[in-house]
């Protein structure tokens, strides 16, 4: 069985496409020239020789973290992280007080000594540290133990959120999800929308049957009631019919991940949702998790997607093309070019 995949989101999530993803990985190209999608990164990133203990090592003596930040050339949320969030003067101030900043190409082929002194390249390392979308934000301590993962675009006040967390080292007290919930709590409608495709149970919720009993994988959606991403997915992504399509391969429970409602896991264990959800260390609201027929989860998406990309993992499971093709990032291209090919316009922002 593959390996377990995460997908993170725009506000939760910022991924995706290159440009070229061809050209991202190793074409070479004259002295001066860029590859497709280049976007420069601020002069104070740290110069790194890419040797993770040094870094880790020289963050340490200086009173600061290690932050490296995975990219790929062509990726509108790099762009996003870089021209919205690091141009703000108290995000820059915060990451430069209390942060080494270290870049990384998802597709590159630079030469990376990992924390263990295993010497591999850029994209290795990327697939070692299962990077399966950009930017991925991993927050390390002075040991280079890993304290924050942030898979994707965090819009700037919930960054800020996260630069906090990590530098007042607030991880030994609790988790980043309560820590965002009690600092950056958000306007929203209040309350859990419903579905007419959504498996309708009464607690408890037997997930464990529902996986024995059905041909088709299972889809548990995490939400919460204060939830602007939820209310635009269910008020916009949702209620498109190319979405509804891709849904409708799948037994679908909707749970509250802050809530006490009973549930069996697909594992048979006994539990609420919100204790359920910690387990799983869901940390943004919506979280999709899919589940194949013996329980075993197969992929997640944290956070919240624009239609596209919604669709793009929902065929990428519904279809079973993940057993075969282990890039997300490969997929998504290949779908893009086959709808472009068939007169459809791809608009990764809508």
């Amino acid at each position: 069985m593959r390996a377990l995949l995460r997908i993170g989101a725009l506000v939760g999530l910022g991924w995706f496409m290159s440009l070229s993803v061809h050209a991202a990985e190793g074409q070479s190209l004259d002295e001066g020239m860029v590859h497709p999608g280049y976007h420069e990164q601020p002069a104070w990133f740290k110069q790194s020789f890419l040797d993770l203990r040094e870094d880790v090592a020289e963050a340490a003596a200086k009173g600061k973290r290690v932050l490296l930040y995975f990219y790929q050339d062509g990726c509108p949320y790099c762009a996003k992280l870089l021209d919205d969030n690091f141009s703000q003067r108290k995000i820059v101030q915060t990451t430069r007080k209390h942060f080494d900043v270290v870049a990384i190409n998802m597709w590159g082929d630079r030469e990376v000594t990992r924390l263990d002194g295993k010497v591999t390249t850029e994209k290795h390392f990327a697939q070692y540290r299962k990077v399966m979308f950009t930017p991925t934000l991993l927050f390390l301590d002075e040991k280079g133990r890993t304290v924050l993962r942030l898979n994707g675009y965090y819009p700037p006040h919930r960054f800020l959120v996260a630069l906090d967390y990590v530098a007042k080292k607030k991880e030994n007290q609790l988790s980043f999800r309560d820590y965002l919930k009690q600092v950056a709590p958000e306007p929203a409608s209040g309350k859990l929308h419903s579905e007419p495709y959504y498996v309708k149970t009464k607690p408890p919720h037997d997930l464990a049957k529902a996986v024995r009993h059905s041909h088709k994988p299972l889809l548990v959606l995490f939400e919460q009631k204060q939830c602007p991403p939820c209310d635009e997915l269910h008020n916009d992504i949702m209620k498109r019919e190319e979405t509804k399509k891709y849904l409708r391969k799948f037994d679908i429970v909707q749970l509250d991940m802050w809530a006490k409602t009973p549930i069996i896991t697909p594992q048979g264990k006994h539990m609420s949702a919100n204790q359920w959800a910690s387990k799983l260390s869901i940390k943004y609201a919506p979280t999709m998790v899919f589940f194949n027929n013996h329980g075993k989860e197969i992929f997640r998406a944290e956070a919240y997607l624009k239609a596209f990309h919604t669709q793009s993992v929902l065929d990428y499971i519904a279809s079973g093309a993940y057993r075969d093709q282990p890039s997300l990032q490969r997929f998504i291209e290949e779908r893009g070019d086959k709808l472009r090919s068939e007169g459809v316009k791809v608009d990764l922002w809508k």
